[in-house]
């Protein structure tokens, strides 16, 4: 049997030639034994998910890093040396970092498993004459599919007979509003999407019912494709990973210049090998900061904790603080910046027009005159409600409703206005009904009530008003005169131009019970402006990105119009700016010439964006030089969420596509979230350089130490393993509390900070030197006081080195504030963290002495009271100049100095 498959085009085909070309039945469908090959042939219905890393290859990742390679050969060269306790450290430290990263990121996992909707569901199909039920991932090409109001479509089709089917495509295309449907064949060359004659896999069915043989499963659906699309998406590593890998190359360099130099001249000097190895090990541990990996790790974590209390669930603990870096944010519309609900915006009469919106249950609107239209307004709600198919109930005192979201607007104005439907629909009994169809654009219902019989009708503008013969004006009616058709005509293609779905209401009274056509010499009575509003809290979410020198930029499927009514009420644009680009319009990414990546990037709106537009307009951003975050809910989503530097996709409404791509998926589906989120980015970055700044200060006056106490003769040298002491308990502590402190309030009202700048920049690398040679200073300095007044004895020459480092380290926590901050009071000292983790070293300080075996270990003794004198004065001094220093630019900055 000759099977055409995957049937390319199938909504310019007939369905004679659908049936053939797929070799099936138009009433009786595939039989049970031809399905059953074909399954075998064609495969199951199932889209191929994201390939989730398995625990190990996670595992693994957190060993793979430079940071780690260093120490890990760090370790075996102590471990040559029968350095067993200095090796085991190294390796415990290794072993933290990595276990601390593996937990977050599978908890991270946890969450969004339990975010993952359940995919399984059922279709009804006919298949040799029989309407059975069968699991969706057994649809085959040629099957024969059963739909009505409620379904999920699980595959593509043309459809073959259709009543009244109304289509939500909204996860696909971003239209807010549903499709109306059709079985005639389109002539015209189009986009697969825009075929009113095919229902496609993931679209939900919100009203009528179809026939339609199915021409793609799986990978052969528009979903399918898209799916394949975000597979090839490769993921952008983020900025954060980037600066850390230069940082640690830097400080490898680093480490690998100062054993080389220190080696080349202990070869010169004749040294042993033994000594120059052991010296070796020491500037390598010296050199690179151990706690950076532990402190940046923690530091992203509890960002990423901070995050979920916002409602932000971060899967990859590096784009906690991309997100802070983030320039551009390309959102979504449908569902993201608006409710993706339907509700009534403008009432227009014949007398009045009327901008309204509904809250708490009741009708508001600035315009005054409704008196002159009260009897339109009444009449309008009735027919409303009436020729109307939408249930409404009530549940937790919330009212939720199944069915065309028009309709249910339709109801929540009657109940506004104080005409509730359901008493409505008490007083007018349903006789009969002429449904809506793609060919005739309108509905009519047709009601017995106590004094005759009422026709309600409604529908496009431009078709009911064929109908019409007069016009409700007040408590009178007129002939409907050519002007005032135009009239009407004129301010409804207004009201679209603005982004509205426009529907007209008409109605009839019979005396006696109609026959044949009802709709014919109607009464016009009035206009309904339909939208999706925006979210309450959108604006001032916008706004504050705006402040924070983010640019947001909306990028959907839906309308022009739609989309640019929407990007103005919420921000995004000025109210005079009316630029908006259709996807129409874009040119391939390949042929994207200077002119047009200028236009690109100089707007904010585009619309009737197919997924691989979005995703190339991703990438132009970032070719650009842009961070780049991405919101979206749909499939159509996904590839430009994968691509982006961050992708943020919404929990409660979003596709399971979508979240497995994004990088954060908003629990509350708010855009404010997502500026909650940026603003913790940012403290988190701040928070990040901080202690990036205090740690490689630290190791750098370690080197210098290492190095100068190398060449110099009866002075015992920094053992690796009190290096380490150092890296690891001294540094950790007041740098993990730096990592954890609170950002200033003016976080977000400074520009981002540019993406191309390193982790330390120039200057910061010129100030870390300062504090090096301050540190390195005192330590010599100590040493120097020592032997003239104390004692020449080598190892407690040693000790007084190590803790005057170890202190002159934990008071240089507090140089850490901002330059123009206060002395006494700043962000540093106001930091609780902070106090806590100096109160910790200095008590295991007072640990590692009382206890013999940590003596032993790190080679300590118990020295002089006058050492120690010296050791907290010395240690003090690179605290003092700095202070001092910062306050003579204090006195600078007061006007008059």
């Amino acid at each position: 049997m000759n099977i055409e498959y995957p049937l390319k085009a199938a909504y310019s085909l007939k369905i004679e030639s659908v049936v053939k070309n797929l070799s099936t039945e138009r009433h009786e469908g595939l039989s049970k034994a031809e399905a059953s090959k074909r399954s075998k042939r064609f495969g199951l219905n199932i889209n191929k998910s994201q390939k989730q890393k398995s625990l190990w290859s996670m595992a693994f990742e957190q060993f793979n890093s430079p940071i780690v390679y260093l120490l890990l050969l760090t370790g075996f060269a102590s471990l040559y040396f029968k350095n067993i306790v200095e090796a085991i450290a190294i390796y415990i430290v290794i072993l933290v970092n990595a276990m601390i990263g593996f937990f977050m990121e599978l908890q991270a996992r946890s969450s969004m498993r339990a975010l993952r909707e359940m995919d399984v569901s059922y279709s009804r199909v006919i298949r040799g004459g029989k309407t059975i039920e069968i699991s969706s991932d057994g649809l085959t090409p040629g099957d024969l599919l059963l739909l009505e109001a409620g379904d999920v479509v699980s595959g593509d089709g043309r459809i073959v007979s259709i009543n009244g089917l109304q289509v939500d495509e909204s996860a696909l295309t971003g239209e807010s509003f549903p499709v109306l449907k059709t079985n005639k064949t389109l002539t015209e060359k189009i986009e697969p999407l825009a075929a009113e004659n095919m229902v496609y896999k993931g679209t939900a069915i919100m009203n009528g019912n179809a026939r339609v043989i199915i021409t793609g499963i799986a990978e052969n659906t528009e979903l399918g494709k898209i799916s394949e699309l975000v597979g090839r998406s490769a993921s952008t590593k983020t900025p954060l990973d980037i600066k850390i890998s230069k940082l640690t190359k830097k400080l490898i360099w680093i480490t690998l210049i100062m054993t080389g130099i220190f080696a080349f001249s202990g070869i010169i000097e004749g040294k042993p090998w033994l000594q120059i190895l052991e010296t070796s090990i020491a500037l390598a541990v010296a050199a690179f900061p151990e706690g950076l990996p532990i402190v940046a790790t923690v530091a992203l974590a509890y960002g990423m904790l901070l995050m979920a209390r916002k409602n932000a669930i971060v899967k990859k603990l590096s784009s906690v603080e991309t997100l802070g870096g983030v320039n551009v944010i390309l959102t979504d519309k449908t569902g993201t910046l608006t409710e993706n609900k339907i509700f009534v915006e403008v009432l227009s009469f014949p007398s009045l027009e009327l901008n309204v919106s509904i809250k708490n249950g009741s009708l508001e609107y600035k315009e005054t005159g409704i008196e002159k239209c009260q009897e339109n307004l009444e009449l309008l709600v009735r027919i409303g409600s009436l020729c109307n198919n939408a249930p409404l109930h009530q549940a937790d005192k919330d009212k939720k409703s199944s069915g065309d979201p028009i309709e249910i607007a339709l109801l929540v104005l009657a109940d506004a206005t104080g005409f509730p439907a359901k008493k409505t629909a008490g007083e007018f009994k349903r006789l009969a009904e002429i449904p809506f169809s793609s060919e005739t654009k309108l509905m009519g219902t047709l009601h017995q009530a106590s004094t005759g019989f009422f026709v309600s009708a409604k529908g496009s503008v431009e078709d009911l008003l064929l109908k019409c013969k007069t016009l409700k004006f007040g408590t009178t009616a007129r002939d409907l005169s050519k002007e005032e058709r135009e009239k009407i005509l004129s301010r409804a293609e207004a009201l679209s131009s603005s982004g509205l779905r426009v529907l007209a209401f008409a109605y009839r009274i019979f005396t006696e019970m109609p026959a044949g056509d009802y709709l014919l010499d109607l009464v016009y009575v009035g206009m309904v402006g339909f939208l999706d509003p925006p979210r309450m809290d959108i604006k001032g979410a916008i706004s504050a990105c705006h402040s924070a020198g983010i640019k947001i930029v909306m990028i959907t499927g839906d309308h022009p119009m739609t989309a640019l009514n929407i990007a103005k009420k919420v921000g995004i644009t000025a109210m005079d700016d009316n630029k908006v680009i259709a996807g129409s319009e874009l040119p391939e990414m390949e042929v994207l010439g200077d002119e047009w990546t200028k236009r690109v990037l100089s707007t904010s709106v585009f619309a009737r964006t197919t997924p691989k537009q979005k995703l190339e307009i991703v990438e132009v951003y970032q070719k650009a030089g842009f961070i780049v975050a991405m919101t979206g809910d749909g499939v159509n989503d996904a590839p430009a969420l994968k691509k982006a530097d961050i992708g943020i996709a919404m929990g409660l409404r979003g596709t399971q596509v979508a979240k497995e791509t994004a990088s954060i998926v908003l629990k509350d589906d708010s855009f404010t979230s997502i500026s909650q989120a940026v603003a913790h980015g940012r403290e988190i970055f701040q928070n990040i350089q901080r202690f990036v700044i205090y740690l490689v200060s630290c190791n750098l006056s370690e080197i210098f130490i290492v190095t100068i106490l190398g060449f110099l003769a009866n002075v015992a040298m920094l053992f690796p393993l009190q290096i380490l002491f150092l890296n690891m308990v001294t540094d950790v502590f007041p740098a993990l509390a730096l990592g954890l402190g609170k950002g200033d309030a003016t976080v977000m009202q400074r520009p981002p900070r540019d993406p191309k700048l390193d982790i330390i920049s120039n200057y910061n690398w010129l100030v870390i030197l300062i504090y090096a040679l301050m540190m390195t200073g005192s330590v010599l300095l100590a040493i120097f006081l020592c032997k003239i007044y104390v004692t020449t004895d080598v190892k407690v020459l040693n000790n007084v080195a190590f803790l005057t480092l170890a202190a002159s380290q934990l008071f240089h926590v507090f140089n850490m504030s901002s330059a123009h901050s206060r002395i006494l009071v700043n962000e540093v000292t106001k930091n609780k963290f902070v106090w806590i983790a100096l109160l910790l070293c200095f008590v295991l300080l007072a640990a590692v002495y009382s206890f013999r075996q940590s003596r032993e270990a790190l080679n300590l003794y118990l020295i002089p009271l006058q050492a120690m004198f010296i050791i907290g004065f010395a240690s003090m001094l690179p605290l003092f100049f700095v202070q001092f220093y910062k306050l003579v630019l204090e006195k600078r900055a007061v006007p008059g100095n």
